[in-house]
């Protein structure tokens, strides 16, 4: 009789669990929406995305977007600040990282959204590299944009580091997938690598090592944000900000419940599961995702001034913050999440 009682008070949580799961899609999908869902190019930065990157899928995934009347199709793009990503801002077709480099270079678009306002990667490279100095003849990644891009210029500040220039070393173009199979095979000595693929890179090659963190490197750089062409703000707002509401639930969902969103990261990024559990772990502890609006003045500031000082933009045409960056914009997209919260030690 005792095991039978067992039997049934197991059944009837695992039926409450299941009611539970069942309440929360229901909420997330039985939205009143006035028409069809509204659709929406939503773009990630990388070819498969990095764990930071998949944001839009667990909102995917978890019915965040339907929850906000949002039909989103997820683009990826070979670096952000690819052509490609920079063309379809500008031309209103997606969503997608924007720097404050493209704007002050004239670029009709506005940051709205910090998704990964803090730098996640590591710079790893091989045997014998001891200081930045040691990278004086080396070959440096620039995948994901080439000059210009996210890792040249990483490797550029790690070249100035150790007191050298871009010409002390041979930077090499190459897609955003192959930053992993670069370092592993020897073709690249020096690149910035998100934690999974520095666990993958270390775990896969004798002597591969983390020279050092981009966070202590440049502390206040801004890395990802999400921009829009000025033109379709005005034009569609409501669809933007409920687009980005449903990221920011996404964004606090990831911090709170990995068991939930790791399997979906391991789809979306095509790594070990061990690997995105290493990346989960690291990314959460150290405040990656923006669960807010994902914007710190200071910190764009001093980006917008870097890159002024690096001739990334000129001097002349230096952005305002205002320019830069729609806070009021981020604001409402906080509120139709929900408000503004704290997760741990995370504010941003």
């Amino acid at each position: 009789m005792s095991r039978q009682l067992a039997v049934s008070e197991r059944l009837v949580q695992l039926l409450a669990v299941g009611a539970t799961l069942l309440i929360y899609v229901g909420a997330a999908l039985a939205q009143d929406c006035p028409g069809a869902a509204r659709k929406i190019n939503v773009g990630v930065s990388v070819t498969p995305p990095n764990v930071p990157h998949t944001t839009p899928y667990v909102a995917r995934a978890l019915g965040l977007f339907a929850k906000h009347c949002v039909d989103a199709n997820i683009m990826q793009f070979d670096g952000g600040q690819s052509p490609a990503a920079l063309a379809a801002v500008a031309q209103g077709t997606a969503i997608a990282n924007v720097t404050d480099v493209a704007i002050g270079r004239g670029a009709h678009a506005i940051q709205i959204w910090g998704i990964i306002p803090r730098m996640p990667q590591s710079y790893v490279v091989g045997e014998g590299i001891k200081s930045a100095a040691d990278l004086k003849g080396k070959k440096l990644s620039a995948a994901g944009g080439g000059v210009g891009g996210f890792q040249w210029r990483m490797g550029r500040e790690a070249l100035r580091k150790g007191g050298l220039g871009i010409d002390d070393v041979q930077f090499i173009s190459q897609a955003t997938a192959g930053r992993l199979a670069g370092i592993l095979t020897g073709m690249i000595d020096g690149v910035a690598l998100h934690p999974e693929d520095a666990y993958l890179a270390i775990k896969g090659k004798p002597g591969a090592h983390v020279l050092f963190e981009l966070s202590d490197l440049v502390p206040d750089f801004v890395f990802n944000v999400y921009g829009v062409n000025t033109d379709w703000l005005k034009r569609d707002r409501a669809l933007l900000r409920d687009t980005i509401a449903a990221m920011i639930e996404a964004n606090r969902v990831i911090y709170r419940d990995k068991d939930r969103v790791v399997p979906i990261m391991v789809e979306a990024t095509q790594k070990p599961r061990d690997a995105i559990e290493y990346a989960w772990e690291r990314d959460t502890r150290n405040c990656v995702w923006g669960i807010n609006e994902g914007f710190d003045p200071a910190r764009t500031s001093w980006t917008i001034d870097n890159n002024v000082e690096v001739g990334d933009i000129e001097r002349a045409h230096k952005p305002t913050l205002a320019q830069v960056f729609d806070l009021d914009f981020a604001r409402e997209a906080v509120a139709a999440a929900g408000g503004r919260t704290t997760i741990g030690n995370c504010t941003d």
